[in-house]
């Protein structure tokens, strides 16, 4: 294994940190909490334009072709600025359409999302059903395509996107639709995540959904990918948090000497640093699995469980360390608290992936 980035990648990684480094700003963060909005629609013009967006996208679409890796690499650097756009929600929600879909599919709904006109997300999640392989809806076919029933909870900017990526199940098995949120028989119920993130309860009362496609391992493809993605996210969100409390303790004195050079302060800060470069690690390796098509998914569970459990531990350690202002809203610190409680509590807590993981190795054969 090797996780040395090549020079496309890096490329990437320092146009990313480059533009949202001097976009996704505590002032701009203010201004849209004062405008009572949180998608930052200039913002995400701007990482369009940059060719952000697409890189991890075919060619023959807009995008860079880069892949899934590219597509984890820039969602470190969204957790990093906890910058307010749907980049994994778009572009892993693009990437099954690039690799599942038909020609005629990603020709139609890739070349906006590469150019920054087109938002997309997924309905991965149901109510009860803690597992997001664990399919309540289903569909029937009708002709071409299918009639969905079901309800599908936390689904990110479903108001805005131009498709919802749904799995439901059939008689036949689970397949992946792609249903318009403004159809006849999809009903949107607005709510917020922890950190502010738009997210709508969708019901679906016959709505008309287009097949992406009906292979039967697609949804653990996706999942695999999203789970990855959040953990990538939740390094860029826990290394900034940590880099924040490693600047603050520097700084602030307490009788007469740096906070930092209290033993109990550094102690705490080290085990935040340990907790950093494990998530870094188990990501990079579900990263790498999956982009080179290598089996990931316990890797992609391990990873998931590092960012939830491992970033828990860093968010509180970064309060405490903080003293005071490590509570206080106005304060920097408070958007990578509630990022870390994201991406936790997404797809499933750390306890719900230690159980698949459980169910995984017992159904190995001995």
């Amino acid at each position: 294994m090797d996780f040395t980035l090549d020079e496309a990648q890096q490329e990437l990684v320092g146009l990313a940190r480059q533009v949202l480094g001097k976009e996704s700003t505590q002032e701009r963060l203010d201004a849209l909490d004062d405008q009572h909005t949180w998608l930052d629609t200039a913002l995400w013009a701007q990482l369009a334009e940059a060719g952000v967006v697409g890189a991890p996208l075919a060619e023959d679409v807009g995008g860079g072709g880069l892949g899934f890796a590219a597509a984890a690499l820039v969602c470190e650097q969204v957790g990093a600025h906890v910058a307010q756009v749907p980049f994994l929600e778009t572009v892993l929600t693009a990437l099954a359409i690039d690799l599942l879909g038909t020609a005629e599919q990603r020709q139609r709904y890739l070349p906006g999302v590469a150019a920054g006109s087109s938002l997309l997300t997924a309905a991965l999640t149901e109510t009860g059903r803690e597992e997001p392989t664990d399919v309540a809806a289903t569909a029937t076919r009708d002709g071409d395509g299918f009639h969905v029933t079901g309800l599908k909870t936390s689904v990110p900017f479903a108001d805005v996107a131009e498709r919802v990526l749904v799995p439901a199940r059939t008689a036949d098995g689970t397949v992946l639709l792609l249903v318009d949120p403004a159809a006849d028989g999809v009903t949107l119920r607005a709510g917020t995540g922890t950190n502010g993130t738009p997210l709508f309860e969708v019901e679906l009362d016959g709505a008309p959904g287009e097949l992406l496609t009906a292979e039967p391992d697609a949804l653990g493809w996706v999942v695999d990918r999203w789970l990855t993605a959040l953990a990538a996210t939740g390094l860029g969100v826990s290394s900034t948090a940590l880099r924040l409390s490693a600047s603050y303790t520097t700084t602030r004195e307490q009788f007469g000497r740096p906070v930092a050079t209290f033993q109990a302060v550094g102690h705490r800060l080290a085990d935040a640093y340990i907790d950093v470069e494990a998530i870094r690690l188990t990501t990079l390796h579900a990263v790498w699995l999956l982009d080179s098509g290598l089996p990931g998914r316990d890797e992609a569970r391990i990873a998931k469980w590092w960012a939830s459990e491992g970033g828990h531990r860093v968010a509180h350690a970064a309060q405490h360390v903080h003293g005071g202002v490590g509570v206080d809203t106005d304060y920097q610190l408070h958007r990578f608290f509630t990022w870390n409680k994201q991406v936790e509590f997404t797809l499933g807590s750390a306890q719900r992936q230690l159980l698949t993981l459980g169910a995984s190795l017992a159904a190995e054969p001995v």
